[in-house]
């Protein structure tokens, strides 16, 4: 942590112990929440996608503002494949697309890819390299009258010497073993190898193509200060041993990862330092996002504040699998 973000965090601690928190409601002209606003997105988070759930956290640390057993948001478990660098871009908005729902069901909202008539270029190679079917039967065609010309021929050199063997035959012959030839490079292959091994042959063993599964939980709570949610993740390998800062960041985009991710210590869980995405441009970027969304003429209301926050999160951490792709505004 460095001497500026120090400083920062004593002054903000110092101001949220002075000032109340929001009470007049401002989401339609800056995009920020009263802790009231709050805690109505975060029920219908946890309504509509119930992997989110309510939790109160440390009786030390609760917010007076806030319901006593709804201090923050948190989801567990939630897995991370593969290394943020790994992708060539992050979550992009614009990529959003509309999924019909089944009979009755409401539709969803697709991310990361985006829909041609085509395809990706990706996609059309990899069709391309998909052998046709067509092409194996005349394939094996081909191979099939091969064998029969070849089978011909041994057939034809079998009778030239089947008169040979069989007048051997009538003589009572026996072949001796001196007329089997045995040549040196086959008596290698058929002797043990080693000295005092058993002989068998073993294949090498593969490399290790097995894909670490890292988990998340993630946390999401209410910032007095900036008025706004703020985003917790706290990452585990594949047996839970909790991961070092430095392997936190390899899941974070790296644009966000040398600007907005800092380690502090979790507000309502004692013990617990976590890293977290500084909340000083969420209301700006939510901003962007809402008014964006109410110029395509689309209603945005304040419940449905997280669902937008969560699909802006993604584009941070674009490997953690969290559930995303909930529509907002009427879609």
């Amino acid at each position: 942590m460095n001497v500026k973000h120090t400083l920062h965090t004593l002054f903000k601690s110092a101001v949220e112990k002075v000032a109340p928190p929001l009470s007049k409601s401002q989401f339609e002209e800056k995009r920020v929440l009263t802790p009231e606003e709050f805690v109505a997105a975060g029920d219908y988070l946890a309504h509509a996608c119930p992997t989110w759930s309510w939790e109160g956290g440390d009786p030390k640390k609760r917010k007076s503002y806030l319901p006593a057993e709804k201090q923050f948001l948190v989801t567990r478990n939630v897995p991370c494949l593969r290394r943020a660098a790994e992708l060539e871009g992050g979550y992009n908005p614009n990529s959003e697309f509309a999924l019909a729902g089944e009979e009755g069901e409401e539709g969803w909202v697709a991310t990361h890819a985006e829909p041609t008539p085509g395809g990706s270029a990706a996609a059309r190679r990899q069709e391309e390299d998909i052998p046709s079917i067509d092409d194996d039967d005349a394939a094996a065609a081909t191979t099939a009258a091969a064998a029969v010309a070849a089978a011909g021929d041994a057939a034809a050199a079998g009778d030239a010497d089947g008169g040979k063997d069989k007048e051997k035959d009538k003589d009572g012959g026996i072949p001796d073993i001196s007329d089997l030839e045995l040549n040196e490079g086959d008596d290698e292959a058929a002797a043990p190898s080693g000295t005092g091994g058993a002989g068998y042959l073993r294949a090498e063993e593969p490399a290790d193509n097995i894909v670490r599964t890292r988990t998340y939980d993630l946390y999401i709570t209410y910032d007095q200060y900036y008025q706004v949610p703020r985003f917790w993740l706290v990452g585990f390998d594949e047996s839970r041993k909790p991961l070092l800062p430095h392997q936190v960041m390899e899941d974070v985009s790296e644009e966000h990862a040398r600007k907005t991710i800092t380690l502090d210590p979790h507000p309502h869980l004692a013990g617990l330092s976590a890293a977290s995405i500084h909340p000083c441009r969420h209301a700006e970027t939510m901003k962007k996002l809402a008014d964006n969304l109410v110029e395509a003429g689309r209603e945005f209301r304040v419940d449905q504040y997280l669902v937008l926050f969560l699909k802006f999160i993604a584009s941070v951490v674009p490997t953690i699998q969290y559930d995303y792709t909930m529509s907002v505004g009427g879609e």
